[in-house]
Formats: C-alpha cells, structure tokens, sequence
C-alpha cells in the first residue's frame, strides 16, 4: 500500500481495502479477470442457439430497445454487431415514448410480425412484459428478453431471458445496466459464433456504448460495472464512432479526456433528450451512423432538443414547488409527495422529481398525462427508501410499474390517481421496516485551502470512475470564513460562495440549482464555518479549471 499516495490510501481504506493486491485490482481494473463468463447467466445457451439458427436460416429479426440513454446505446451495440458479421436481415425498434409509451407492446409486435420478424430481441425493456410476449408467441414470433430491471414473481414466457436479477440466475454479478446485459450477450455469439472476419475481442469496441449506459442510467459503479466503465472510458476517448466524435466537438469536449461526468452530465442528457423532446431515433442514428454531415446535424438538433427540455423541466419544478408549498401549509410534509397536472409531459416529470428529491430529502412522485391518455409519473427516491417496494407494496393502485431502487416509473388510472397519495404513504410506512436506513454522510478527507491542487485531484481521480456504490469523496475543510455570496443563472437558481481561510488563501466553491438558504446553516458573508464539497475539474467551454462542489455549509 506504500506504492500509493497517503490520500490515495485513506480512500482505498474507506472502501475496506487493505491490501496492495486489492488496491491494486481496484484502480486498475482487469477486463480480463473482472469479467465474467456471458454462459453463466441464465438463458444464455438458448438465446445463442436462437441467434445463430435465425442467421443460419435468413430470418428477419427485430431489435426492440428502450428509448432513453440505456436502451438506445444497447439498440446501437446490437445494430452494431450484425452488420460487423455482414448479417443485414434485421431492424431497430424503438417506441415512441409520447405516443406508445414506456415497455414492449402488442402493436409493435403486430407491427414487427406483418414485417414477416421471426424474432424480437429487446434490449432494456421487457421482463413484466408477460401478455406482449404471449401475443407475440401466439403470431409466432420467438421473443429473448435481455433486461436488467427488477423482475416480477411470474416472469414471461420468453424463448430465453437474460436477466442477472431473475431467480436461479448463477450470474456473479447482478448490477449491470441493459446495454450491460446486451454485450454479454454479443460476447457469448462471438465465442461461439465464428463469424467471417470478426475475432473474439472485437466486441470491446462497444465498450464505448457500455460506459455512456452504465454511467446514464447510474447503475453501481463496482464490480464488473467498475471495469467495464474503466475500459469503456478508453474505448470513448479513441472512438471512431463518427456520432461521438460530432457531439464532443459540439459541447466543446476534449474526447482524449472524457470521464464520467462528461457522461452523466453532457452526453447522456442529450441523448435522452431525443425521446424526450422528439424522436428516439435521432440519437440512435447518431451513435450508428457513418456519415459526418448526419452525424454534425444531429449532434446540433439534439443539443437544441436539450435546452427546450431545460426550461420545461425547469417550468415543471416550478409548479410543483408551488404545489408543495402549498401542502407545507397544511402541516408537515408527507413522507412520499405526489403531485402532478395533466398538461405536464410523463417524460419530463421523472427529471424534475429528481430535482425535488434531492432539495427535500423525500420520496417524491410527479405525474402527467401522455399522448396516449394515460396518466404516468416517475418517482424519485431522496432518503434512500426502495420507491420499487413501494410500487410492490401499492400494486394494487397501479395498472404498471416498474424501475429501480433509487427511481422508477408507474401508470395509474384517472380514478385511481385520486388515493395515490394515501397509497404510496402507507406503503412508504411498511417497507421502512425492511429498507436499509439511509447513509450518513461522511467526510473522506480533511483540506486546507491549499491542498486545492492538480496533484491532489489527480490522486483523488485516481479512484474513479465515480458513482452509485463508489461516491465522490467528500473532501471539509473547517473554520473558513464567507467572504462573499453571489447567486447565478437566469433564474438566479445557482449559488456560488468565496471562502478565506485564517492564513487568507481564498477559493470559490459552487452549487447548481441552490441558494444561501440550501444547506444546515443558511450562510452570511462573515459567518465562520465548515465547508463539505467534491473536488473536481471543470471542462465549462472548453477550459478545464480546479472547482469545489458544494455539498453542504454547517
């Protein structure tokens, strides 16, 4: 462990890793040995053997993918790895997420078998789909589901599922995301495919795709995830993906430099904004396409897409603050908040949940109608509790749901939507008894102004990539003194705070979609106190600067 820095040492620790041989696997993570077997997983042989039979015969297959910043990167990954083996007898099928809504649908698959498809791979989507794939089984087209959300107790009647969640799935690692199960699946058709031209490990060209789901659709960043990201991250800064290579340039990324937050920040916004704003197939034909003209279109329609869908979120937040509000007036707020209008759009209501989620620190669920005429919403967790036992413990409230522990979406019925809060609330109430409580927060390391530096950065990033399961560190640094407040934005919604410590080095420190009044302790110009914050570079226009990010002022 001496090898390492002593910041570098203190984080590992943190991890419980107290080794040099752990140490080591942990920060440069083996895509060999951290990788596991695509035959583990359950379903797999059988998927294969369907794969490799529709080629063999010519049969037309179907693509089916989810519409958001996971299912699209997996659609691509496989659009991907059929034409590399010269197999053309297939297509891509994403719903319209106005329109069609969220999940795998009996008109798409009628659609697909007039199509003459055989076979329907979804990617992302699909395990509560159990009447669709019965639909499909009876026009005679074989479905293989490959999902990674949280499987119901009967799962459907698939020709195979690839699920690391499913039961009696001896897959050693069940976090990945959908683009995540997908790849698995492209590694086991190279191993045993003996396609024309296409050696085992040409896939880990994908892993571009991989690293912009994984971090997107914030899945735990340990594991195979953890390696995957890492090697991921290689294969974005050098992709030829023409698509990439436009959008960088368009948002002002240095490629050679891309990380995670560029990621979660940047790019996977954009691409969510298709579906959100538009049509999912923009940002699918920019992550597949081979034309420079289309891609540099693309890259500049989905970066407009994206601030049409910031200040419709941003109306959104503001409506359900005022919303909430007014709920404050009658008494303490309810432990999960529901609320919603029917002119707000289901796809933008799970951004602004998450917004408010993060300043109340509860569960918060926002609704809307959709095109379709059915009420959807998006809950998100802020206090750690599981919003999908919730859903499990409301079924009854739901016509469907689904998603993850820390977010997930649900249709109600326009009588139903009525009782949804008192629903979610008793719920909320029994499986606090069996979630875990939530995380304390806790200081990684203690700073000085002065140790605001490249060289301790560069050991701090030495960790990452950083998310779900392995945070940024929180880095106090105590006794400052506020030397001044300055709010920012057009909407005046961002703080940003100088501190000067006793030996007067002063730093800047900043906060996104926050106020002097967001912390513990509102803060005044002159107060002393302790500052909680992440270190991190900033790319903002093109220039890469040190920033402290505000996590908290006590």
């Amino acid at each position: 462990m001496e090898d390492y820095s002593n910041i570098i040492q203190t984080l590992l620790k943190k991890l419980g890793i107290a080794n040099k041989k752990d140490a080591d696997a942990f920060i440069n993570p083996s895509y060999n040995d951290d990788l596991h077997d695509p035959f583990l997983m359950r379903g797999m042989d059988k998927a294969v053997e369907r794969i490799r039979a529709a080629i063999k015969s010519d049969e037309k297959i179907a693509i089916y993918s989810d519409f958001d910043a996971d299912g699209i990167p997996a659609g691509v990954l496989l659009y991907d790895f059929f034409k590399k083996i010269g197999y053309n007898n297939f297509t891509n099928y994403i719903p319209h997420r106005d329109t069609e809504g969220y999940g795998f649908h009996k008109g798409a698959v009628d659609k697909l078998a007039n199509e003459e498809v055989g076979l329907i791979i979804t990617v992302d989507v699909g395990i509560t789909a159990a009447d669709t794939v019965e639909h499909a089984s009876l026009l005679g087209v074989d479905v293989i589901i490959t999902d990674h959300h949280e499987p119901l107790v009967d799962l459907p009647k698939a020709l195979a599922i690839l699920n690391p969640k499913q039961v009696n799935c001896k897959y050693p690692f069940d976090g990945l995301c959908g683009t995540g199960v997908a790849y698995k699946l492209v590694q086991a058709l190279i191993a045993k495919g003996e396609f024309n031209g296409v050696k085992e490990g040409w896939e880990k060209w994908l892993l571009d795709l991989v690293a912009i789901a994984t971090v997107a659709d914030m899945v735990p960043l340990v594991g195979e995830n953890r390696a995957l990201t890492h090697w991921g991250l290689i294969v974005l800064r050098k992709s030829r993906r023409i698509g990439i290579i436009a959008l960088c340039r368009k948002l002002r990324i240095n490629q050679g430099l891309i990380n995670e937050n560029d990621i979660g920040f940047s790019i996977g916004p954009r691409i969510n904004a298709s579906s959100r704003m538009g049509h999912p197939e923009d940002a699918f034909s920019l992550l597949s396409t081979d034309s420079i003209e289309e891609a540099e279109a693309l890259a500049s329609k989905l970066e407009s897409l994206n601030n049409k869908r910031k200040g419709s979120v941003a109306a959104i937040v503001k409506q359900a603050k005022a919303k909430v509000e007014q709920m404050s007036e009658g008494g303490e707020l309810p432990n999960v908040i529901v609320t919603g209008d029917p002119s707000w759009s289901p796809a933008l209501v799970g951004l602004a949940s998450g917004s408010l989620s993060d300043s109340l620190g509860k569960v918060v669920c926002l609704w809307g109608r959709e095109g379709t005429g059915t009420l959807k919403g998006s809950c998100r967790s802020g206090d750690g509790t599981s919003v999908v036992d919730i859903f499990n413990a409301s079924k009854d409230a739901l016509l469907y749901y689904g998603g993850h522990h820390a977010a997930g979406g649900f249709a109600v019925s326009d009588d139903g939507i009525h009782s949804l809060s008192d629903a979610f609330n008793k719920s909320y109430s029994k499986v606090q008894l069996n979630d875990k409580p939530q995380d304390i927060l806790v200081e990684d390391l203690e700073f000085e102004l002065k140790d605001i530096n490249s060289n301790n950065l560069k050991d701090i990033n030495t960790m990452a990539p950083f998310g779900i399961g392995n945070p940024k560190p929180v880095i106090s640094f105590t006794s400052l003194t506020v030397s001044s407040i300055r709010h920012f934005g057009k909407e005046q919604n961002h703080v940003e705070v100088y501190f000067k410590d006793a030996v007067g080095c002063t730093r800047k420190a900043s906060k996104f979609f926050a106020t002097s009044n967001s912390f513990t302790n509102k803060i005044i110009e002159g107060s002393v106190v302790k500052l909680l914050a992440n270190m991190e570079e900033s790319a903002f226009a093109g220039r890469r600067t040190l920033e402290l990010r505000i996590i908290d002022i006590v």
